[in-house]
């Protein structure tokens, strides 16, 4: 099947077999989604990104980066310096999924003071901590 075919299948990421469902594991999951907020502030160079997302290793920010640019959400720009400098930004799709990511990410950090009175009722009614 080629890419024209592709376009015109509806797509059902709730279906096993549908391509959307890596791509938003690849969006959602730790990694991606903090990549991807963090490209939304501008380009950077891959050590600027790994110290901006604090506690990613470095394997996982290269597996993470891989897969977005893959997905076309991220590109990356290899410069021929010496050493080597390779910056990487968001595509106008990957903005668009940033922005979406940011308003759950605001949105999440606006609400964490009724987050963690719900886990403390919880851990209470429960006696787990």
């Amino acid at each position: 099947m080629d890419l024209t075919e592709t376009q015109d299948l509806p797509f059902d990421v709730f279906s096993k077999a549908c391509p959307s469902r890596g791509t938003l594991e690849h969006v959602t999951g730790r990694w991606g989604g903090l990549t991807l907020g963090a490209l939304h502030e501008g380009p950077f160079r891959f050590n600027e990104l790994r110290r901006r997302i604090d506690g990613v290793s470095e394997k996982m920010l290269s597996q993470t980066l891989h897969a977005l640019e893959r997905d076309g959400l991220v590109h990356r720009e290899a410069q021929p310096t010496n050493p080597p400098r390779v910056d990487y930004e968001l595509t106008p799709l990957g903005r668009g999924v940033a922005e979406r990511l940011l308003s759950l990410i605001h949105f999440m950090e606006g609400h964490m003071g009724e987050v963690l009175a719900a886990r403390e009722r919880y851990d209470a009614t429960r006696g787990t901590r």
